[in-house]
Parts: C-alpha cells; sequence; structure tokens
C-alpha cells in the first residue's frame, strides 16, 4: 500500500476523469490520497470531493501564490474548518520567492496564520517553499520555540541545510516526482541522508510526473514510480519503503483511517503497513 499525501484533485485537469483517476490509483496500491487546499475561498470543491470518495482525505489553506488575492487569512477560520472529520491538515502554505506572484510579507503572514491554526489544533502544517529557505527556517525556528506544531515539507528540492532544520523540530519530509529526474541527483544526495522513518511520498498532481510519464499529467497512481525511486535512494526494498511511508503518513496525520483491510475485497493480498 502507498499514500499520495499530496495531489490537487479538485484542479479543472481532473473534471473529466475522477473517477477513473481513483480507480487508477487504488488498482496501483495507492489507497489513500490528500486532495490540497490552495484557495480558502474554493475549501467548498475541495471538501466535496473528499466527502465523495472514502479513501480521499483534505486539507484547508491558502497557497504562497494567493496570499494576495485571498486577502488576509484568519488563524480561527482555519482552525473551524479544520472540526470537519475529512480535513486532515493546514495548507498548503508557505514561501515561494521564485514566482513572488504575492508580496514576501503577504506570504509570511499567511503562513504564520497557518501556523498558529496547526498549533491550535495538533493538525499537520503542509510547507510549501521555494528559493526562500533562510526565511522558511528562520520563521519555523521562530515560532516553534513559541510552541511546538507538526508539518511537513512538501515536494522537497532543497539541500542538506533545510531538511536538517526541519527534522530538527520534528517535521517530515515528502519526495515528488521530481527525485526520479535525470538531473536531480543534488536532491538525491540529501534524501539519502533523511531517516527512512521521515519519509513522505507524494505526486503534487497534476504537476512533476515522474519518470517515465514525465511530461503527461500526473496522477495519484503515479505515486508508485517515485516510492520505487525513493527505495532505491534509500537501499531498501519497496516493500520495506511503502510501508514506512505509509506508517510515517498516519503518524503524521493522525485524522486519516487506515483502510480496512479485512472489509475491502480489493484489499485482498496487501499487507497492513506497519
Amino acid at each position: 500500500m502507498l499514500v499520495d499525501s499530496h495531489c490537487h484533485l479538485d484542479f479543472p485537469d481532473f473534471a473529466d476523469d475522477l473517477d477513473a483517476v481513483i480507480a487508477r490509483a487504488e488498482a496501483a496500491g495507492v489507497r489513500t490520497l490528500v486532495s490540497i487546499c490552495t484557495h480558502v475561498s474554493r475549501f467548498d470543491q475541495v471538501l466535496a470531493i473528499a466527502e465523495r470518495y472514502e479513501n480521499v482525505y483534505c486539507t484547508v489553506g491558502v497557497h504562497p501564490h494567493n496570499a494576495q488575492s485571498e486577502g488576509a487569512i484568519d488563524a480561527q477560520k482555519l482552525v473551524a474548518l479544520c472540526a470537519h472529520p475529512k480535513v486532515i491538515g493546514l495548507g498548503e502554505t508557505g514561501l515561494d520567492y521564485f514566482y513572488e506572484h504575492s508580496p514576501k510579507n503577504l506570504q509570511k503572514k499567511a503562513f504564520i496564520a497557518h501556523i498558529e491554526a496547526a498549533r491550535e489544533t495538533g493538525l499537520p502544517l503542509i510547507v510549501h517553499t521555494r528559493d526562500a529557505d533562510p526565511d522558511m527556517i528562520g520563521i519555523l525556528r521562530r515560532e516553534y520555540a513559541k510552541g511546538s506544531f507538526p508539518g511537513v515539507i512538501h515536494c522537497f528540492s532543497s539541500g542538506s541545510e533545510l531538511a536538517q532544520a526541519v527534522l530538527d523540530i520534528g517535521f517530515y519530509i515528502s519526495v515528488s516526482g521530481i527525485a526520479t529526474f535525470k538531473n536531480a541527483q543534488g536532491l538525491r544526495d540529501t534524501l539519502s541522508g533523511v531517516p527512512l522513518d521521515r519519509l513522505l511520498v507524494e505526486t503534487d498532481a497534476p504537476y512533476l510526473a515522474p519518470m517515465p510519464h514525465r511530461g503527461k499529467r500526473n496522477e495519484p497512481a503515479f505515486t508508485v514510480n517515485t516510492a520505487h525511486r525513493v527505495a532505491a535512494i534509500k537501499n531498501v526494498g519497496e516493500d520495506v519503503f511503502n510501508a514506512a511511508s505509509c506508517d510515517n503518513f498516519f503518524r503524521l496525520f493522525t485524522k486519516a483511517r487506515r483502510p480496512d483491510f479485512a472489509s475491502k475485497a480489493l484489499f485482498e493480498g496487501d499487507a497492513p503497513c506497519g
């Protein structure tokens, strides 16, 4: 079994064949999916998909690209929306200085509001960071000193300094299809030093399809390709990595339920993670 810890099932890319996308994921052994919110204003659409499929969960949050267009982020509104049983995390949030679609100061304010909500609810923070490592490290360290909160750096593509900083505060690191790209040896070198019990795997679908699907629309079934490569990076068997990443996910996302293998014929022949 695998978990796609980060995808965007509400995006228009999946509007015409979402049932088939979910079915292909299940057939590939990807039995739990998390559809990530990028606009609080569109949260109802994200939640509707999570409510439609038993094996899909969701988050609530504002992507740093949208920190300006979404307006001031109210931590208490985020907390209230987290009460729904299908909402298992906060984000994605963070800092993106590569595109800087929203001013840096607004990205930082929105990020801190999400941190406050994560601290209050105990739900994990899903963090996006690009070309912003010094500010990301500084904010996480300062905020963590005020009170702990769980989290994961999604689609990790940075170096060892950020990796160590987030591991030091108990965060997890999620690996996307980037780790399979030919020019990503530096990333693979960094991932080789991340403890197995801190790794998750994701697609970020519809983006970043892993090899050998690069250039196509990404989808949750392709989680298996990234997991295959990460197992090789960690020098462990695929079954070992898959079980570890699955256990890591449910340890972090405590509101998510493990699939009931005994009750679904679809799961026959699989071993529960852990």
